[in-house]
């Protein structure tokens, strides 16, 4: 296969690793990223946990509500003074623990893994990924082209 087909059908440019950079680089640079990763999904649950305990907090004062309707004023009384509104942690509700989460752990992991990949591979993303695609891909097959 001619020089000019191969880098036809390769990856593009942003997804070839950068001149002199080695293979544990690469290899260190994905395990970093996978890392991420596992972080971006953990935040996603923490928004999960926030959006399901404040909706949880508004189904109750429904509640709540229904019960006064119902005629159980002071079970009603007792459930919205005690749960209705209640912090989830010691001062915290669920949007603090995030913004906690953001600044504390979240921003600073992201800046982190940004720097080392421009530092290591002039700012590329995922070279780990595209060596691995085109190792497995078919080369000229139309459901295995290298780019869009």
């Amino acid at each position: 296969m001619s020089e000019d087909r191969q880098d036809h059908d390769g990856p593009d440019a942003r997804h070839r690793r950068p001149e002199g950079v080695s293979d544990a680089t690469v290899q260190a640079l994905g395990t970093l990223s996978e890392a991420l990763e596992t972080v971006e999904r953990a935040r996603g649950h923490l928004y999960e946990f926030h959006q399901l305990t404040g909706g949880a907090d508004l189904t109750l004062g429904r509640s709540v509500q229904e019960l006064r309707a119902a005629g159980h004023r002071e079970l009603a009384d007792l459930i919205e003074r005690e749960m209705v509104g209640r912090n989830v942690m010691p001062g915290r509700w669920t949007f603090q623990i995030v913004e906690e989460y953001n600044a504390t752990y979240y921003r600073p992991f992201t800046e982190i893994e940004r720097r080392a990949r421009q530092e290591l591979a002039d700012g590329r993303e995922h070279l780990y990924e595209a060596e691995m695609k085109e190792s497995r891909r078919t080369p000229g097959h139309p459901d295995h082209r290298a780019t869009p």
